[in-house]
């Protein structure tokens, strides 16, 4: 037996119009990119473990991803709040995806962001 027909909140419908419209890779980039802010809900913090208060300096790889370097940079800096950067890290990934911004520009920026948000939580330590 099927399940009975959902009606789509508006929200959905968008989403999915919006959805249909974007090409094989760019539909892989937003599906990656949902998942990383799913991702978001999940603690930094493991099991107590105190958090690093240096940057791990993982290196950038070549051809790297924008969804990638975000999962990197926020690895890279655990210290940091990452709903404090979910705005900026959201606007950067949608001008990747959805208006085709280069993505060794955009992962350039978003190391900028990261670095700048790092720079000023050391402030605030100080």
């Amino acid at each position: 037996m099927l399940p009975p027909k959902q009606t789509l909140n508006p929200f959905e419908r968008e989403l999915l119009a919006l959805l249909r419209r974007l090409g094989d890779s760019q539909k892989t980039s937003l599906l990656d990119f949902a998942r990383f802010l799913a991702q978001q809900g999940e603690s930094l913090d493991k099991g107590g473990e105190e958090l690093p208060v240096e940057p791990l300096d993982l290196p950038r790889p070549e051809n790297e991803k924008v969804v990638a370097a975000i999962r990197r940079l926020a690895q890279n800096y655990p210290m940091l709040n990452r709903d404090a950067l979910l705005h900026e890290t959201s606007s950067l990934m949608t001008a990747h995806v959805m208006h085709g911004r280069d993505a060794a520009e955009v992962i350039d920026q978003l190391e900028a962001l990261f670095h700048g948000a790092y720079q000023a939580h050391r402030n605030k330590g100080d």
